[in-house]
């Protein structure tokens, strides 16, 4: 799985995630694929769905549950996770610690989701869809 980090979670998640789970897999910050993290939505959402195979992890709610953005997201063939509300408020390590667990779960879902913006529940492991 390639997943990106959204630029509202700090890039260190993704550093760390990466460390964990390469080579398997990509885990990259949005301002670290893209050289800078202040892009739109509407550039780097594109970008992502032109290359192909990438996922999203992100807590910004304004994307899963906003029509444009949303639409221009599912047109891109992305999958997206987005922290639950009660996930948004945790610390850091409580989050990791969340994704770690669930990690077999996404892995699985990317590769039989063919796009969609996805809850990351803060317990359970059901990935409900957002907007539909």
């Amino acid at each position: 799985m390639k997943l990106l980090v959204d630029h509202n979670l700090p890039p260190r998640l993704a550093q760390a995630l990466n460390i964990i789970f390469e080579p398997e897999h990509e885990i990259v910050a949005l301002g670290k694929k893209f050289g800078r993290h202040n892009l739109k939505d509407e550039e780097w959402i594109p970008a992502l769905g032109k290359e192909g195979g990438w996922a999203v992890l992100s807590a910004d709610m304004n994307i899963a549950k906003k029509r444009p953005s949303r639409d221009l997201f599912n047109r891109a063939g992305l999958v997206g996770f987005f922290f639950s509300p009660a996930m948004q408020k945790w610390p850091l390590h409580r989050q990791t610690a969340r994704l770690l667990t669930l990690w077999p779960q996404m892995a699985s879902h990317v590769r039989t989701t063919a796009n969609g913006v996805f809850e990351v529940p803060a317990s359970g492991s059901k990935f409900r869809s957002i907007g539909r």
